[in-house]
C-alpha cells in the first residue's frame, strides 16, 4: 500500500473511506435533497423569476469557494480535527438559519453559511486523504468515496420529496442538521489526527500568498484545477436546471427524483469502475479519454436535440445523460488526485486553493449554464460541450510539460 510515513492504527481502510464519503456527500445532500423542493420555497417565499430559484443551489458553492481559503491553511496550521469540528458547527447554524427563513434572502443568508461551513469538511478531507495516501492509490481512495458519494444524488431527491411530503422543506434542512450530527461524532471518535505537529506551520496571509504563488506556477496543480471547474460548471448548469427540465419540461412532476437517481447512477458506476481502471491504465489517460467522450457526445447531443426543436424524447435526453455523466464520474476523483499530487508538502494549503480556485470558477460558469434555461436542453447540452471543449485544451496544455517530476508519465497515446 503506497502511504506517506505515518501509519494509523484506526480506521481501517473501509471505515477510513466510509468517513471520507460522508464527510464529502454532506455537500451532494445539501443540493440534492433540496431539488424537488425549490418549486415550494420560491412559491412559499414569493419569487418572482423561476430562474431564481436555482440560487439556493448556486449560493451554497460561493460560500464554499470562500471557506475553503480559511479551512486548508487553519488545518496545516493547527491540524485536521479542530477544522472539521468549526465547519460543521457553521454549517449546522446555516440549516437552522435557513429553516426558519421568512423571506428568499433569509434563505440565501443560510444557504452562503452552510457553504462556509461544509468547505471545513470538504477541505480538510482531501488533505487527511493526501496526509495518508499518495498516487495511483490515492486516487483509488477518492474513487472508493466518489462511488459513495455519488450514490448520495440517487437518494437524496427521494429522501427530499418524502420529508417534503411529510413535514414541508423547511424539515429538510433539520435532516441535514442530523446528518452532520452523526457524520461529525463518527469522525471525532474513530478518526486520528492525522497531521503531526512537526508538520504543522504559521497560519499567515503571506503564507497564503505564497502558496498560492507556487500552486500557480505547477503546470500539473493549475491545470487540472481548471479543468476541474470547467467539468464542475457543467455539473453544476445540470444541477441548478434539472427540476426545471424533468420537473416542468417533460411533466415528471413527483416522478422527477426517480429520472435524477437513474442518472446518477451513471456516475456512481464509473466512480466504482475508476478505482480499478486507474491502477491499470493510470489517471491521466482516463482523463484525456473522458473529456473526449463529453464532447463527442455533446456534439451529437446538440444536433439531435436542434431537430426536437429542443426537446428530444425523454429517452434519448436520458442516455445522452447517462453516457456524459459516466464520463464525468471518471474525471472526478482523478482531476482532484492529479491536482494534488505535486502538493504532498502544503495538502492542506493545496486542497483549499484547489477546491476554492475550481468553485470559483465552477460556479459562475454553472449559473450562467442554469438561468439561460429557456424551456429547452439546448442550453445545458451547448453548455457541458463547450466546458468539455475548454478542459481539452487546459489538459494539452498541462501535458506538454513532459519536464515536471511530480507527474506520473503514463502513456496517453491513443
Amino acid at each position: 500500500m503506497e502511504q506517506t510515513e505515518n501509519t494509523y492504527d484506526k480506521p481501517p481502510f473501509a471505515e477510513f473511506v466510509i468517513i471520507i464519503s460522508m464527510m464529502i456527500s454532506i455537500t451532494a445532500l445539501s443540493i440534492d435533497a433540496m431539488l424537488p423542493a425549490l418549486s415550494k420555497i420560491s412559491s412559499e417565499l414569493n419569487v418572482v423569476n423561476p430562474n431564481d430559484r436555482q440560487l439556493v443551489v448556486s449560493v451554497l458553492f460561493l460560500g464554499m469557494a470562500f471557506g475553503q481559503l480559511f479551512f486548508g491553511p487553519l488545518s496545516d496550521s493547527i491540524g485536521r480535527k479542530r477544522p472539521v469540528y468549526a465547519g460543521f458547527a457553521l454549517f449546522i447554524a446555516g440549516s437552522l438559519l435557513s429553516a426558519l427563513s421568512t423571506n428568499f434572502n433569509m434563505m440565501l443568508a443560510g444557504r452562503l453559511l452552510q457553504g462556509l461551513g461544509i468547505s471545513g469538511p470538504r477541505t480538510v478531507t482531501m488533505a487527511i486523504v493526501r496526509d495518508r495516501y499518495k498516487g495511483r492509490m490515492m486516487a483509488r481512495v477518492m474513487s472508493f468515496a466518489m462511488t459513495i458519494f455519488i450514490l448520495v444524488p440517487m437518494i437524496a431527491p427521494s429522501m427530499g420529496q418524502a420529508v417534503l411530503q411529510f413535514t414541508g422543506w423547511r424539515g429538510i434542512f433539520i435532516a441535514l442538521i442530523l446528518f452532520a450530527l452523526i457524520t461529525m461524532l463518527w469522525f471525532g471518535i474513530r478518526m486520528p489526527e492525522t497531521l503531526d505537529p512537526e508538520r504543522r506551520s504559521e497560519f499567515s496571509l503571506r503564507r497564503i500568498l505564497n502558496a498560492t504563488k507556487e500552486i500557480i506556477g505547477i503546470r500539473a496543480a493549475i491545470g487540472y484545477t481548471i479543468s476541474t471547474g470547467l467539468i464542475g460548471g457543467a455539473f453544476l448548469g445540470y444541477l441548478n436546471s434539472a427540476q426545471q427540465i424533468f420537473a416542468e419540461q417533460y411533466g415528471l412532476g413527483d416522478l422527477f427524483p426517480i429520472f435524477f437517481a437513474i442518472i446518477s447512477g451513471a456516475l456512481g458506476l464509473a466512480s466504482f469502475l475508476n478505482s480499478r481502471l486507474v491502477m491499470r491504465y493510470g489517471m491521466r489517460f482516463l482523463v484525456i479519454w473522458s473529456m473526449r467522450a463529453i464532447l463527442v457526445l455533446g456534439v451529437i447531443g446538440f444536433i439531435v436535440a436542434s431537430l426536437a426543436q429542443g426537446q428530444p424524447p425523454l429517452w434519448v435526453l436520458i442516455t445522452y445523460l447517462m453516457l456524459t455523466f459516466f464520463s464525468i464520474g471518471i474525471l472526478f476523483g482523478n482531476q482532484n488526485s492529479l491536482a494534488m499530487e505535486p502538493l504532498g508538502h502544503l495538502a492542506g494549503m493545496g486542497a483549499a486553493i484547489i477546491g476554492a480556485f475550481s468553485t470559483l470558477i465552477q460556479m459562475p460558469l454553472g449559473t450562467l449554464i442554469g438561468r439561460s434555461y429557456n424551456g429547452t436542453v439546448l442550453p445545458l447540452i451547448t453548455g457541458i460541450a463547450i466546458m468539455a471543449f475548454l478542459s481539452i485544451l487546459v489538459v494539452a496544455w498541462v501535458n506538454a510539460d513532459k519536464e515536471n517530476p511530480d507527474l506520473e508519465f503514463e502513456s496517453v497515446t491513443p
